[in-house]
């Protein structure tokens, strides 16, 4: 058996400059402040639609109003991303749980406050509104959080029933919490180790055939053991979304993530629809390739990310991980590499597994007004380098777009997470270059694997959650039900090559995501092949490319996906355009091809 990994000296962060703990006086003075400046906003309640027809009285209340919204949503959401983060690492500490859910409450009641304003925006018409705006310029600045507010007019609801939604959303939350906590949990023995999730999943990419194996029949035992919990948590959260997509006349269980992401449903479908053309000169073939590379006739699931090599993986310290991403940021323009440095250079990243630590990797901007922080579990392979590369894109992408102010930074997760695969991107470009002869077989079979499970699985995962919900109009799902679904699901889009045992079909457990953000995953997907359009982009002339990404970066959600991205000649309106991501892919399972 390999040595373990020594992640004892890997760094964790501080989060002090937010606040020094839970009895933090800061704390209540800060909810105290946004509850005063939401109650200075409630002043203006009536005031937008009794302005209507004085374009230039209209104009100044909705500056002042955007710019107090903006200020209480600062206070609240610092105090609200302490608790997050404090609880993310410490998912076996009742009292942090606790902390976390209270805030959640009274936040939400503070909210209340608010909740006139945007309401009454969306009362303006479209005429009233533009000539507000020509008529006070200084309220111009608002022009793309106004256009994002004003893209759910269809879906709203009464004063009365938004406060109802809002006063009961933490409450609904507690299921999300709850299933982070059974996960957090969760450990299992392997041989004589206990092993957490995060240590589970990582041993099922070990060199070592029989410790994949052993990992796997844990993992699936350990989640069958919490599958009823897992399941009601998810039937739970998916109903109370139904009721709600009634209530706001959504026509899909994905409508409100495509709203909130700013992206045309016929854009998501149309990915969708070129990925699974794919599947077959993609990742059925691959999967084939990879278990003739290793003398198989096919590959049990375990095996689906196990190294070409079955002796010890190279493993990189975390100062060697530190040097590659940052040499490789530095590569693109200085900028993003002194950004990203500064993250190493204070305590803003937590990179150590530990117990109670909940699972997956994350960078949290906070507000504008703070700056981010980075989650992640570092096990010292290859795919760590990039995860850590693929959050300090994010980090990078959170700082740039610092100077527009928390309201108008916030970005749609379609180019949100453009930015962190392009770090990626840019990392693995580096490993390969400096690899031998030797090394590259095994690097180009997991940059595919890397594009399958950006791509591809996250595909799937989108139609397991397509298929899931609409079940779910029916009827609460058991266990057995999600495993049927996800089994068909899984197996049509790994193909033939890949054997899904029995307990594969608890894996759906594991996936936060159709818990925390449902739908979100269809954006790693889209932001994947963004990416290989701009990288693409890069290599025709990198100097002129470097400086108009860094606009797209620091525009952050001031503009949609298809302005952001015209500078470049790209149009993912286009179906021909997921098609040619996908032809990128493929590809690269022709070089694997011709090295097999």
């Amino acid at each position: 058996m390999n040595a373990p990994f020594k992640t004892d000296a890997l760094p964790e962060w501080r989060l002090d400059d937010l606040y020094a703990g839970r009895e933090d006086p800061r704390i209540e003075a800060d909810l105290r402040e946004a509850e005063r400046l939401n109650g200075e906003l409630a002043k203006l309640e009536g005031r937008l639609v009794a302005t209507r027809d004085r374009p230039s009285e209209l104009g100044g209340i909705i500056d002042r109003g955007v710019e107090l919204y903006e200020q209480a949503t600062n206070a609240m959401w610092s105090v609200g991303a302490f608790g997050s983060l404090s609880a993310s690492v410490a998912r076996d500490d009742p009292a942090w749980s606790k902390f976390e859910s209270d805030l959640r409450a009274r936040s939400s009641q503070i909210a209340q406050l608010s909740l006139f304003f945007t309401l009454e925006i969306n009362q303006l018409d479209d005429v009233e509104l533009e000539a507000a705006l020509r008529a006070h310029p200084s309220a111009q600045r608002w022009r793309p959080w106004l256009r994002r507010v004003r893209a759910g007019r269809p879906h709203e609801l009464s004063t009365e029933l938004e406060k109802l939604l809002l006063d009961k959303a933490p409450g609904t939350a507690n299921w999300s919490r709850l299933s982070d906590e059974t996960l957090a949990k969760l450990s299992a023995k392997v041989g004589g180790e206990t092993l957490t999730l995060s240590e589970l999943l990582n041993r099922m990419s070990s060199p070592d055939a029989a410790q994949r194996k052993a990992a796997a029949a844990a993992l699936s035992k350990a989640l069958g053991e919490r599958a009823s919990t897992l399941a009601l948590a998810l039937n739970t959260l998916a109903f109370e979304k139904q009721v709600e997509d009634r209530w706001r006349k959504f026509d899909s269980p994905a409508a409100s993530r495509h709203l909130a992401n700013e992206v045309d449903a016929d854009a998501v479908e149309a990915l969708e629809a070129a990925v699974v053309k794919s599947y077959a000169a993609v990742s059925h073939r691959y999967y084939a390739l990879k278990a003739r590379a290793l003398g198989r006739t096919h590959l049990e699931h375990w095996d689906r990310n196990s190294p070409l090599d079955t002796g010890p993986p190279r493993l990189y310290t975390w100062e060697q991980a530190k040097r590659t991403v940052l040499e490789s940021f530095r590569a693109l323009a200085p900028r993003f590499a002194d950004t990203a440095e500064t993250f190493f250079a204070n305590p803003w990243i937590d990179a150590r597994p530990r117990p109670g630590k909940q699972s997956g990797a994350y960078s949290h901007s906070v507000t504008a007004e703070r700056h981010p922080f980075v989650f992640m579990n570092y096990m010292g392979e290859r795919r760590d380098v990039l995860t850590l590369a693929h959050e300090l894109g994010h980090a990078v992408h959170q700082t740039f777009c610092r100077p527009l102010g928390t309201l108008l930074a916030d970005t749609p997760l379609t180019l949100a997470e453009t930015a962190s695969i392009f770090g990626e991107g840019l990392v693995f470009e580096k490993l390969l270059a400096e690899a031998s002869p030797a090394e590259r077989r095994g690097l180009l079979a997991g940059k595919i694997e890397d594009g399958i499970n950006t791509v591809v699985r996250q595909i799937a995962f989108h139609r397991f959650e397509t298929r899931f919900h609409a079940a779910r109009q029916a009827g609460e799902l058991s266990p057995d039900q999600i495993g049927d679904l996800w089994m068909e699901i899984m197996a049509e889009s790994l193909g033939p090559a890949i054997k899904l045992d029995k307990g594969y079909r608890n894996y759906w457990a594991y996936i936060s995501h159709f818990v925390h953000a449902p739908f979100y995953v269809y954006a790693y997907a889209f932001g994947d092949l963004l990416v290989r359009g701009l990288m693409e982009k890069r290599r025709e002339d990198p100097v002129a490319f470097a400086p108009l990404y860094e606009q797209l970066l620091s525009a952050g959600g001031a503009k949609t996906y298809v302005e952001a991205l015209a500078v470049f000649g790209l149009n993912p309106r286009d179906k021909a355009f997921w098609a040619a991501g996908m032809r990128q892919l493929e590809r690269l399972v022709d070089e694997f091809e011709a090295l097999v």
